[in-house]
């Protein structure tokens, strides 16, 4: 996901990204723990992408208070 497609969408589509995110990182977590994860970059896509999302969450929150 890049950071263009993040900023396109809105604040309510943002925080139900985040929440799946979550949920696939948990996934992803549990699968490694396992042993059955078989590739080990997908936990690092998702951290960069929940970073991603939360950023523009964060960006919107300040620019809001001012």
């Amino acid at each position: 996901m890049k950071i263009s497609e993040v900023r396109e969408m809105s604040t309510s589509e943002l925080k139900e990204k985040l929440y799946s995110l979550k949920e696939q990182l948990f996934e992803l977590r549990r699968k490694k723990a396992v042993g059955t994860l078989e590739r080990g970059e997908e936990v690092i896509g998702v951290r960069k992408d929940i970073a991603r999302v939360n950023m523009v969450l964060r960006e919107r929150e300040l620019s809001e208070s001012k």
